[in-house]
This record gives structure tokens, C-alpha cells and sequence, in this order.
């Protein structure tokens, strides 16, 4: 059998904890076992991250809204060229699946 060493063990293990830490999680304030985020959606709702060892409150939120807003929040709007910023179509490029090729002058 191939066994790992104790030391590479170890630096893997450190790697995944590292890899870990900081990682939010989301969980109802409500009654009962946990369930999915969309069942009570006006609920308040605490906010975790996770340090190493165990799961750190950071927050608390009104409502299901508030967190998404919080966690998520809205990326910028990349504009897009306006229709004249495109290059032409050169002579005889036309558009389309189906298109004629241009007549030539030793075709005629």
C-alpha cells in the first residue's frame, strides 16, 4: 500500500482549514430545525463565518432581502459599443447563413 507521510497529511489539512476560513453561512432565527432560506422569508436571520475551528457570529439581518443585498450585492453594468463602434462589413461580407457570393468579373 502507498501511504502518505504525517507531514503531507498535515500541509493538505492546512491548505483545506485555510482554504475554509472565512466562509459566511446563513441561518433562519426561527423555530424548529433549520430549513431552506425561502421557506420564512421574513424571518431575521443571523450571519456565520466560519475562523477555523468553529462558526463566529458576524451580524444579523431583518429579513431574507437584507441578506441578499448584504452578500450579494449588485455588479456593475458593463455597457455595451454602441451599434457605429463595430467595424464594417467590408465589400461583399454580407450577413446571414445564406449568403450570395459577390458576383466577380471573370464569372460574368
Amino acid at each position: 500500500m502507498n501511504e502518505e507521510s504525517l507531514e503531507e497529511w498535515a500541509r493538505r489539512r492546512e491548505e483545506r482549514r485555510a482554504a475554509a476560513k472565512g466562509r459566511l453561512r446563513v441561518l433562519p432565527l426561527t423555530e424548529g430545525r433549520r430549513r431552506a432560506a425561502h421557506v420564512e422569508p421574513d424571518a431575521p436571520r443571523v450571519i456565520q463565518e466560519w475562523n477555523g475551528t468553529e462558526w463566529e457570529t458576524i451580524g444579523v439581518v431583518e429579513n431574507l432581502d437584507a441578506v441578499k443585498a448584504l452578500l450579494y450585492p449588485p455588479q456593475p453594468v458593463k455597457e455595451k459599443p454602441a451599434e457605429w463602434d463595430r467595424p464594417a462589413l467590408g465589400p461583399g461580407k454580407r450577413k446571414g447563413r445564406h449568403r450570395r457570393t459577390a458576383p466577380t468579373e471573370e464569372g460574368r
